[in-house]
């Protein structure tokens, strides 16, 4: 099995290797919620219109930066200080030294682990073309 990620820091993966490390959740492409007193980031269960629920994957992944001006970019310089990113999150484990989770595709070698593990957001979120804006802090996620 390649296990590039136990030999590299993020800094050093290709594209290829980064792009791999997605295990396709779409927990970051939720929207999120600042309590204004605390600071404190809450997930919802809102996701950005150009996830695709079922597969998890960005329906326009190339153009998304142009399409939603504030889709943040993931890049080795910023994942520590994405204290949002979820405790799963491949990039945030590799960037805290900690291994990938059985689950993780590039351990389980499919696709589907992270979808039966109840990690992904599939069948549990919705689309943010179906919620109004002000209706956003409906959806929590618990």
């Amino acid at each position: 099995m390649n296990s590039f990620w136990e030999n590299k820091t993020l800094a050093q993966l290709t594209k290829e290797q980064w792009e791999a490390l997605c295990d396709g959740c779409g927990r970051c492409c939720l929207q999120k919620l600042k309590n204004p007193t605390t600071g404190k980031i809450y997930y919802t269960w809102v996701a950005c219109h150009l996830l695709d629920i079922e597969s998890c994957r960005c329906s326009g992944y190339e153009l998304r930066h142009i399409l939603v001006p504030d889709c943040l970019e993931l890049f080795p310089g910023n994942i520590l200080r994405l204290r949002w990113l979820p405790k799963t999150c491949a990039y945030r484990l590799i960037a805290e030294q900690k291994p990938l989770p059985e689950w993780h595709p590039l351990i389980s070698g499919d696709i589907e682990t992270v979808h039966a593990a109840g990690i992904s957001v599939r069948g549990r979120a919705i689309s943010e073309l179906h919620v109004r804006p002000d209706d956003i802090e409906k959806y929590p996620m618990k």
